[in-house]
């Protein structure tokens, strides 16, 4: 059974990133929700091998990945990839110091906060691995972007 916790905190994770999309401007979207997509499925197949490997615990049970993970997925990645392509695309080291940023918060004062709420803990993993599991995705985001502005130039 879902916890009204974790419930209300799945709702917000998933909500609040795709509303702010609203102000990210309709051409914007359209620019950058390829490479969203494509790090959307990409997080979700890192969540399920970080879930079956047991790296984090989540303290509701019974554990789904479904009422676990994937909200996280869903949520915050496809809108936070499009706000920081958005801010720094075209600048590889903006974008790379942008994303250690938000990585970095996430992994050392996000998830202690998580923790404390009892919605979910790192179990395998400490903080600095957990900083270069979020952040190595970063550069395949910039990777498909860039092949994305190139193939629609060259055509």
């Amino acid at each position: 059974m879902v916890s009204r916790r974790h419930f209300a905190f799945n709702l917000c994770i998933i909500m609040i990133p795709w509303l702010s999309l609203l102000f990210l401007g309709k051409s914007n979207v359209k620019r950058y929700s390829l490479a969203g997509v494509v790090i959307v499925i990409f997080e979700i197949i890192n969540h399920w091998y970080g879930h079956k490997r047991k790296w984090w615990k989540f303290y509701d049970t019974p554990r789904s990945f479904i009422k676990d993970e994937l909200p996280f997925s869903i949520g915050p990645y496809m809108p936070l990839s499009m706000w920081l392509l958005k801010y720094s695309y075209g600048n590889f080291k903006k974008f790379v110091l942008l994303n250690a940023i938000a990585d970095g918060l996430f992994a050392f004062l996000f998830i202690d906060v998580l923790k404390k709420l009892k919605i979910i803990r790192l179990n395998r993993l400490n903080h600095f691995q957990f900083f270069i599991y979020l952040h190595y995705k970063a550069y395949l985001l910039y990777g498909v972007q860039y092949l994305y502005e190139k193939l629609k130039g060259s055509s």
